[in-house]
């Protein structure tokens, strides 16, 4: 299964904002400390904001913090909400899959999916920045 780049995205600065260290970095800082645009960090920042994973505050002292939300947020729920939960593969599309009556394949997949999504429910946004990942998210972001 590979991840959506938005999804890659959103854990990524929830990642980055949960070592933070009291600094409130702005969109455009985020986006350019990850090298991704600024128009795709501008909707993973207002999707993140809309499930109250994080608080973006405007204007003068403004920035990205992450909510308490965030930082218990279990990351295999961040990854349902930005892949959906739709199957893998789509046996039904514009041209139907002529086995899919009786298929087992697509039972197989949704099972692998859920295993996917189960391993990561447990982990929470604070595990991921815990040693040696954290101080390496610090440096990053510290570059010039």
């Amino acid at each position: 299964m590979r991840l959506l780049r938005s999804t890659d995205l959103a854990l990524r600065v929830l990642m980055r904002l949960a070592v933070a260290d009291g600094s409130s970095p702005t969109t455009r800082a985020v986006a350019e400390s990850m090298d991704v645009p600024y128009t795709h960090a501008a909707k993973v920042v207002a999707e993140l904001q809309h499930m109250g994973l994080l608080v973006a505050r405007r204007g003068r002292g403004g920035g990205l913090a992450l909510s308490e939300e965030g930082r218990t947020a279990s990351v295999g729920a961040v990854v349902r909400a930005f892949e959906g939960d739709g199957d893998v593969v789509d046996c039904e599309g514009a041209t139907p899959c002529p086995l899919h009556t009786g298929c087992r394949l697509r039972g197989a997949l949704r099972r692998a999916q859920e295993a996917f999504f189960a391993t990561l429910d447990p982990v929470t946004v604070q595990d991921m920045v815990a040693a040696p990942t954290g101080p390496l998210l610090l440096d990053i972001s510290r570059a010039p």
